[in-house]
């Protein structure tokens, strides 16, 4: 039985949202309407260092004011709730505590100040299955002691235990199969005790399969990931339900460096919405996709002229 397409648009309340996020949004929107599927908002407000007050209204009315409609999620409701992340600590935790049962991750105290030291110490030093065991953490140490460290509430964070030599298949929907080995992933942090909270890793595939979604479209830049998530779907048993995924032929993506640490600086000042030059008929102009973006080698996928038209 074929599976209801279910798309999410999932950005993070760190700053205004960018033409990039707009483009990411309105390739899932179109992928929706386009197979009778359901659009999905969710808020990924799990890095809290970076959390910039009122980000999450901007997006919201950004959206509306683009025509970009929202089945479900923030704001408006479903059957998949809560929709944002940090409402969803229990729900991380325990399938943290699976991946560590399982043997599949592990927990590490190392500081900031030892993984520096670590990093002058060997050239290119990367946490995997070459370096770990010198590090400090739940493979290395007496269980004992880990379990001292934890009672005494130690700091720690849980990394993914990723075996080296292994072929990793990332089935993408416009470069077809890419393999990458194992051997040059590094064991990404999932968790972190600090905030009691997942990294972006690990809450994005846990909701991506509680709230079934069918499809992930996203931003070219986060191609390098997909090999860990692919791992975490079949650490979990969820490689026959994992999402398809697609990134979008490569384009200009704004960047939002430092905007954070600008906030914590000053209050955060966000762009009008709408802004002044931008009246409805440059708003539809704005939204038409070039071609040469839906495809490396330049043919539509979609339907020839995909815009959205004023509501």
């Amino acid at each position: 039985m074929e599976r209801k397409v279910r798309v999410r648009f999932a950005p993070s309340p760190t700053g205004p949202l960018h033409i990039g996020g707009v483009r990411t949004a309105l390739y899932n929107y179109l992928f929706a309407r386009q197979n009778g599927g359901d659009m999905i908002l969710r808020i990924e407000d799990t890095d809290s260092k970076r959390f910039v007050p009122g980000a999450e209204d901007y997006i919201i009315e950004s959206l509306k004011w683009l025509g970009i409609g929202i089945d479900e999620g923030v704001g408006h409701g479903g059957n998949y709730g809560p929709y944002r992340q940090s409402e969803r600590r229990d729900i991380y935790r325990q399938y943290v505590d699976q991946l560590l049962n399982d043997g599949e991750a592990y927990i590490a105290f190392d500081t900031p100040e030892e993984l520096e030291a670590a990093r002058k110490e060997v050239p290119n030093f990367q946490y995997d299955a070459s370096t770990r065991l010198n590090m400090r953490n739940s493979l290395a140490l007496p269980a004992e002691e880990v379990k001292n460290l934890i009672d005494a509430g130690t700091p720690y964070v849980v990394r993914i235990k990723i075996e080296p030599g292994q072929d990793v298949v990332v089935d993408d929907m416009l470069r077809g199969k890419v393999t990458i080995n194992s051997s040059v992933l590094d064991d990404k942090v999932l968790y972190k005790s600090a905030d009691d909270l997942p990294t972006y890793h690990l809450a994005n595939i846990v909701d991506d399969h509680l709230m079934e979604v069918s499809h992930v479209i996203r931003g070219e830049e986060w191609l390098p990931s997909a090999p860990l998530h692919v791992l975490l779907y079949e650490a979990f048993g969820w490689a026959d339900t994992m999402p398809r995924f697609r990134a979008p032929a490569p384009a200009a993506q704004a960047r939002r460096q430092g905007q954070a640490e600008q906030a914590r600086r000053r209050p955060p000042r966000f762009p009008r919405v709408p802004p002044r030059v931008a009246r409805p008929q440059e708003r539809r102009h704005i939204c038409r996709i070039p071609r040469k973006w839906l495809s490396p080698r330049g043919r539509n996928q979609f339907p020839c002229s995909p815009r959205l038209e004023s509501r």
